[in-house]
């Protein structure tokens, strides 16, 4: 099972079994009017879209799954996100039609695809059976199609496209190499003039001593 589907069944597992309360109130329908749309009275409204919203706002994955209480508009949402099946899996939104025409349109409920076992489709409902989050095992006779989160791409990437990048280590960049300081260029020697000494009875003027020292001096330090 893909990890979208293993969050969602977390949170919708734990909620079995839940049951409307008088007058229709559901505490899923509460939240969708409080945190997602407050047009409408969705606390007393049929509850099965806005359940599967409220799950998938706990399980941390909405931007993948849709947050709708109007099933035609959920399931057109899918289509237009590249991920509308004809094929039931796990995980994936199951829509009905009632009536049996393979429409979008006349979609009246929905609920989400535990296993698959043959021909039958076994499921996880809100307002099942008028009033209930039950389990149920239906036939795909009346189904339109499924929507499948794990094909939702936000900001370009899957769900687990995501996880899979977040999960990569970034590259370590090489060591820098510390620069070896160049080697100092050695003192000249001094020239076999200046460092010669006078012949004895030479006669050195103060002018010359002075340039020989002068040279000695520029040489040296």
């Amino acid at each position: 099972m893909d990890p979208i589907s293993d969050k969602l069944f977390k949170v919708i597992e734990a909620e079995l079994p839940y049951r409307e309360e008088s007058g229709g109130y559901t505490k899923y329908g509460d939240w969708y009017g409080t945190h997602v749309d407050d047009s409408y009275s969705f606390k007393t409204a049929a509850w099965c879209d806005m359940f599967l919203a409220w799950a998938a706002d706990q399980a941390g994955v909405a931007e993948y799954a849709g947050r709708f209480a109007y099933t035609p508009a959920h399931a057109n949402w899918f289509r237009q996100q590249g991920a509308w099946s004809t094929t039931p899996e796990p995980g994936a939104f199951v829509f009905y039609n009632w009536s049996g025409p393979k429409s979008v349109g006349g979609i009246s409920h929905v609920g989400i695809v535990e296993k698959v076992a043959g021909t039958k489709i076994h499921t996880i409902e809100g307002n099942a059976d008028g009033v209930y989050l039950k389990r149920k095992v239906r036939d795909t006779g009346t189904v339109v199609g499924y929507g499948l989160p794990r094909l939702v791409k936000v900001d370009g990437a899957t769900y687990e496209q995501t996880l899979a990048a977040a999960a990569t280590p970034a590259a370590t960049p090489p060591p820098a190499v510390a620069a070896t300081p160049a080697a100092s260029a050695p003192a000249p020697e001094p020239t076999a003039a200046s460092a010669a000494p006078a012949s004895p009875g030479s006669a050195l003027s103060p002018m010359s001593l002075g340039a020989g020292r002068g040279r000695r001096c520029r040489l040296l330090c």
